[in-house]
């Protein structure tokens, strides 16, 4: 069970966002959803990483489930990001990590994002690195040009009388639970963001990183960068950023929603793993 809180950032919006508490916590992830979604969609996760010891937050982002609804009022404007736009969503979890920061001063804190969530991870990992113990980064791309799919993400899995979102997962279930859901939507950044937010998206990895480590996963079908792109960015981290502790695992088949796979068991059991490795007993 998760409880919910509310900060109102900077410019005075109210993010919503879940707290998953552990009774003796070994650690604190913040988990960031991708674009199109919300918090909710991420309870079996914030419960599979308390069951292992770890306090999880999970906020709805600018734009998005209840944050975007406070913003709005309106289904059908989620997506848009609000006052300060992009660079305002990207200080939200700045502000996120300095409000877990002083809730859990002496535990280690993971930045965990999916998708849209991982490229503002990577963003806030630029300046904020020394903020976190680890970072992973799931669904995710090199932030570059030509190694994030811009085009039709649904191209490659499209169906007779399907809804467009089979490129999410194998498992046809999450396909008609995204299409169901009122406070998912279609991830046209362009459409949502403007053209000058949307810009905001592209980057490498800073030159000269602390030492933090990352784990970069994702499916060996997902179309948003696929394998090349990842290892491009993990190459990056490396040679670029100077970090020694990279891992990238490509799951066989898997798609764009690891965690809503027909083996998120197995990818849930490795992120515990992974954190259970970099957390200091």
């Amino acid at each position: 069970m998760s409880i919910e809180k509310t900060l109102v950032d900077s410019y005075g919006v109210t993010i919503f966002y879940d707290v998953y508490d552990a009774k003796k916590p070994r650690g604190v992830v913040l988990l960031l959803h991708g674009m199109g979604e919300h918090a909710g969609r991420y309870a079996h996760v914030g419960e599979a990483l308390v069951s292992a010891g770890y306090t999880v937050y999970v906020p709805d982002q600018r734009g998005s489930g209840r944050t975007g609804m406070k913003q709005f009022g309106d289904a059908t404007r989620l997506g848009r990001l609000g006052a300060g736009g992009f660079r305002a969503a990207v200080k939200d979890i700045t502000e996120l990590t300095e409000l877990i920061r002083a809730n859990h001063p002496t535990l280690p804190l993971f930045l965990l994002g999916h998708s849209m969530g991982s490229l503002m991870g990577q963003i806030v990992l630029n300046t904020h690195a020394r903020d976190y113990a680890g970072v992973i980064w799931s669904g995710t791309a090199s932030r570059t040009p030509s190694r994030m799919n811009a085009g039709n993400l649904n191209k490659k899995f499209a169906v007779p009388g399907g809804t467009g979102n089979e490129w999410l997962s194998r498992d046809p279930q999450v396909a008609a639970d995204f299409a169901a859901d009122p406070w998912c939507f279609s991830a046209d950044v362009i459409r949502l963001f403007g053209i000058s937010d949307g810009l905001k998206l592209y980057g490498r990895p800073a030159r000269g990183l602390p030492q933090i480590p990352v784990l970069i996963f994702i499916g060996s079908d997902d179309p948003l960068g696929g394998e090349k792109s990842v290892l491009f960015l993990a190459n990056d981290y490396i040679k670029r950023s100077g970090l020694t502790d990279v891992t990238v695992t490509i799951y066989p088949e898997g798609r764009h929603e690891m965690f809503n796979e027909t083996n998120k068991q197995q990818v849930i059991d490795d992120v515990v793993s992974w954190l259970t490795a970099h957390t200091a007993d």
